[in-house]
């Protein structure tokens, strides 16, 4: 028994990835309205905006400019009767193969490089590899992940930050804020087939058992987070694909920053890069060793890795 457990934990070490953080040259800049080469900043600079958006974005170039123009509606509405709010949207295409950039630089031009920026990575890294990347880029005070299919409605983003205003202590001003689909179970479960609710509930209960408990919709793509909840989570985090949701809610837990679910609009856009069976067991896999991996050693918290 002895030399079956040091085996796995062999396995598991050996079989960790090392998330890679550095940054291709491309991928420290951005461009601006008038073509120029602009670097970066850092997520440990200090925040210069009230809010940033992330829009992880793989082949998107025909989903993106609905949601685009709904968020970016908004938020310019929003600056308009508040002058002090002030926001970036960083879309970041992950290695896209069609014209996500392109279309992504049409808001650059259109509104400039403070309010949009398009971060365009060398290779696809996954859902949660763009997201981090982003994030790391970001200047806001507060951070919004949001997907680029627009399934949630973007006005939600106020529900989000009422939920995060609502936790009264926030440790070192760490909190973070989920959307959340789970009082739309009943009727999702009423259109889908039966094996892929007994996928979704499988899935649930694999969240539930090893990683995450106290949060019913793990995987909403409307999560909200101080710039200091932020960086705690994303300089720990080593999953790059779907189950990435997961881990960061497991590491914050770990440090305690609290989490708030709040319900959310959302309807299903078509076009998801989800392929149901093989994703879920995708994820199912990525949760059993997201938990191994941690109790090991073989992934370690981390308080502020290097993120450039």
């Amino acid at each position: 028994m002895t030399y079956g457990r040091t085996s796995v934990v062999v396995v598991l070490h050996v079989s960790a990835n090392t998330v890679d953080q550095t940054r291709h040259e491309k991928e420290k800049h951005f461009l601006t309205a008038d073509g120029k080469e602009e670097s970066f900043p850092s997520l440990m600079d200090p925040p210069s905006l009230e809010l940033s958006v992330v829009v992880p974005s793989y082949n998107e170039e025909l989903r993106l400019p609905v949601m685009m123009d709904e968020a970016m509606e908004y938020l310019e509405k929003r600056q308009k009767e508040n002058p002090s709010f002030t926001y970036e949207v960083i879309v970041v295409d992950d290695g896209s193969k069609d014209k996500t950039t392109e279309v992504a630089m049409k808001y650059t031009k259109k509104y400039g490089a403070q309010k949009v920026r398009v971060l365009t990575l060398v290779k696809n890294r996954g859902k949660g590899g763009a997201v981090r990347m982003g994030t790391l880029s970001c200047r806001g005070r507060l951070i919004l992940m949001a997907d680029a299919d627009g399934a949630t409605k973007f006005a939600d983003i106020e529900k989000v930050e009422e939920g995060l205003e609502s936790i009264d202590e926030k440790p070192d001003n760490m909190a973070i804020s989920c959307g959340s689909r789970a009082h739309l179970e009943k009727e999702s479960v009423a259109q889908r087939s039966l094996f892929r609710t007994f996928l979704m509930y499988g899935f649930h209960f694999l969240v539930w058992f090893f990683c995450v408990r106290g949060i019913k919709d793990t995987q909403c793509g409307f999560k909200l987070f101080t710039r200091e909840a932020a960086l705690k989570t994303f300089s720990s985090l080593h999953v790059e694909r779907w189950a990435f949701d997961v881990e960061l809610l497991f590491i914050a837990q770990c440090f305690e920053i609290p989490v708030v679910e709040v319900a959310v609009n959302w309807t299903e856009i078509e076009g998801s890069k989800l392929v149901p069976f093989w994703s879920w067991l995708q994820m199912g896999r990525d949760l059993v060793l997201i938990r191994l991996r941690y109790l090991t050693g073989a992934w370690r918290l981390e308080s502020e890795r290097k993120t450039q």
